[in-house]
């Protein structure tokens, strides 16, 4: 059994895979780029996601309520933006925005 296997490196880079362990059908062949691009774009989404959280907790640690309060309407629409493409729950995403506004208006 000293078959080779051959890989199949993704040009983007983003995955390799084995043709000899998939459907050698072009549209399963297909579907492995989608998933791929697929992949990039949510993982892009999850870091644009926590990016925002990360910037409004350093605009309450800085204790700025105008700062805070201009930049609550864009948080909230980018984390239901994010919510509605299923990367997180639209509950979780409530959640986050409910805990936030508490905060800022603590300050």
């Amino acid at each position: 059994m000293s078959e080779k296997l051959k890989y199949c490196i993704d040009p983007r880079g983003f995955a390799s895979y084995i043709i000899a362990r998939m459907a050698n059908t072009k549209s399963a062949i297909k579907r492995v780029r989608r998933i791929i691009r697929q992949t990039t774009v949510n993982k892009l989404r999850k870091n644009k996601f926590k990016n925002t959280i990360k910037k409004m907790n350093l605009i309450i640690k800085k204790k700025d309520k105008k700062e805070a309060l201009v930049f609550l309407p864009k948080f909230n629409s980018e984390i239901m933006r994010i919510a509605k493409t299923g990367i997180i729950k639209k509950k979780m995403a409530s959640r986050n925005i409910s805990r936030i506004t508490k905060k800022i208006n603590s300050l």
